[in-house]
């Protein structure tokens, strides 16, 4: 393992996509490496410390939603001296099933890679979770840290999902294949998923394994790895992962978050009042989010239902 200077300067903004893929090669080749794997995909590593996060990620959600726009392990590497590998799609989503994927990681298994490391955690969310879960198998003991993944996409086990036309040609029945079997070596695996999305439940239901903890993100929505970075708390989630730390206690209070998080407001809002049930918590809802004034939706339903004599 190297000892590089974590301070090391990844400004990644304000490049266009073939700058910005030279940039993260350049800084992968000075301390680790830059490697491809089969035609699409790449592999970074940031070889620092001997505590590995290994992240599953494509080149448009690391440029849309990261900050900085880098790879989510590198700033891990600067503020908690951690190494980072990830694993990168040039297409999304993607699941990372391709021959080349699977050599990979049997070489990283023949080297004796994770054996390097006190500490490895895989993380991914959707896609990129399914695919965190499959290889996971490589780092026996390793925490494992999902968000709203897919157990598989064989349409003999998961016929019922209907919303990756594009993946029924893809193989989920050989190597790596089913994500939940391939998580029983793990030492702790956490699901994170929104119940309001049935076919994310349902795969989560898949997720059985004793070594399993489950914690729900009611209307977060079908990117709640996007809006966990836009309310900050991704890093705490992945920080609690690797240390075997992320109880509900923990989950719970992290997940305060989305109190002030009004993409959650809104459509917590809209499904109070497709419901029409309960116009006394969306009258409590919509004076606490409404209350300063500048959230007029909140606000002008709130005088709606004063008008309809709602007690509070």
């Amino acid at each position: 393992m190297k000892d590089i200077d974590t301070s090391f300067d990844y400004d990644l903004n304000d490049l266009n996509r073939a700058d910005w893929i030279e940039r993260v090669e350049s800084i992968s080749e000075d301390h680790g490496y830059a490697e491809p794997v089969g035609p699409s995909h790449t592999a970074y590593l940031i070889d620092a410390g001997r505590t590995l996060l290994v992240t599953f990620e494509t080149v448009a959600s690391v440029r849309m939603n990261n900050d900085d726009k880098t790879p989510l392990g590198w700033p891990f590497v600067q503020s908690h001296g951690w190494s980072s590998l990830t694993l990168m799609a040039n297409a999304e989503p993607d699941w990372f099933r391709h021959p080349a994927m699977y050599g990979y990681f049997d070489r990283l298994i023949d080297d004796g890679f994770f054996d390097d490391f006190d500490q490895v955690l895989f993380y991914g969310a959707g896609a990129a979770g399914y695919a965190a879960a499959a290889y996971s198998i490589a780092a026996p003991d390793a925490q494992v840290l999902l968000i709203q993944p897919q157990a598989t996409l064989d349409t003999r086990i998961a016929g019922w999902d209907k919303r990756f036309p594009e993946a029924r040609r893809t193989d989920f029945t050989s190597r790596f294949a089913y994500a939940p079997e391939m998580l029983e070596t793990a030492d702790t695996v956490t699901v994170i998923h929104d119940p309001s999305v049935i076919e994310d439940t349902m795969h989560a239901s898949l997720f059985n394994g004793d070594n399993t903890t489950h914690f729900t993100c009611p209307y977060i929505g079908p990117e709640a790895d996007r809006a966990f970075i836009t309310m900050d708390v991704l890093p705490d989630l992945i920080e609690q992962a690797m240390d075997a730390t992320l109880t509900q206690h923990n989950f719970a209070a992290l997940w305060r978050a989305r109190q002030t998080f009004m993409p959650y407001l809104r459509t917590l809002l809209l499904r109070l009042e497709i419901e029409d049930r309960h116009e006394r918590l969306m009258a409590r809802l919509c004076r606490k989010v409404g209350a300063d004034g500048r959230r007029p939706m909140f606000s002008q339903k709130y005088d709606e239902l004063k008008a309809k004599g709602i007690n509070l």
